[in-house]
């Protein structure tokens, strides 16, 4: 692996992160190629690589951090702090490399730390609305699952804090047509997840559960972790009317009622 050039080791990384993400919540093969792939950035002098290898790991800190979420625990303070430190320096290093429209990932991984992990929108916004303009940048290179995931967040604002269902739709609904058209199935589910409880809130009962029975189905077919499945199957229940009496009588609230909205 270490004859493999930092163009190789950073793709082979990302793939690695997404598989951990969705499916195995193993992080540990995809940490090491990440840091093999910084460490050679390092050595070459090589600003972007460093920056992009830096913003990977920054999300890996944070699918680890939403791991911990989704299995009713909480992400020590120290822990939220070295994620965001990872996407600052990502930011400065791609600054440094003098790619403004690159930073996309860092600021969007910045306004993911203050949104998810301190459930402060107020901070979180600004980078979100930088990340939404410079993700169509002409320079910005197109990645269609980043932008999916600006689409995704800024959705979410509109959902559960500023409250205007039908522009959370209009987000999460260009978030989940992104999604299809990159084409990885693992990344699908969440999306229809996302929109139908947006369309839900906007009143769409049947399209909401459409959504959510296909992502269920999907999420299944892919494979993706336990938790991913059942907070689909759990949506879908929620859309029909039928009672989780375990939510019930704990209260709990779900993930994107707390706010702790997920990739």
């Amino acid at each position: 692996m270490t004859d493999q050039t930092v163009a190789e080791l950073l793709a082979a990384g990302d793939e690695a992160l997404a598989e951990a993400g969705f499916r195995t919540g193993d992080f540990g093969s995809a940490r090491e190629v990440l840091e093999q792939a910084q460490a050679k950035a390092d050595a070459a002098g090589d600003d972007a690589s460093r920056a992009r290898a830096l913003d990977l790991l920054g999300m890996l800190a944070h699918y680890e951090n939403i791991t911990r979420l989704m299995t009713g625990g909480t992400v020590p303070a120290e822990d939220i702090e070295a994620e965001e430190r990872l996407f600052r320096r990502a930011l400065n290093a791609w600054q440094e490399a003098g790619e403004r429209a690159a930073t996309v990932q860092s600021l969007f991984g910045l306004g993911l730390v203050y949104q998810v992990l301190h459930r402060d929108w107020s901070t979180a916004m600004p980078y979100f609305w930088q990340a939404l303009e410079l993700a169509y940048a002409p320079d910005s290179g197109g990645d269609l699952y980043l932008r999916s995931e600006v689409h995704r967040h800024v959705g979410f604002y509109f959902l559960v804090e500023d409250e205007q269902p039908p522009a959370a739709v209009q987000h999460l609904q260009l978030s989940l047509d992104l999604r299809e058209e990159f084409g990885d199935p693992r990344r699908i589910p969440s999306g229809q997840v996302a929109l139908a409880r947006a369309e839900l809130a906007a009143g769409h009962r049947e399209r909401a559960i459409e959504l959510l029975a296909n992502a269920v189905t999907q999420a299944r077919e892919a494979g993706l972790l336990a938790e991913r499945i059942a907070d689909a199957e759990r949506a879908l229940r929620e859309a029909r009317g039928e009672t989780d009496e375990a939510q019930e009588a704990s209260g709990e609230e779900t993930q994107e009622e707390a706010g702790e909205v997920r990739d």
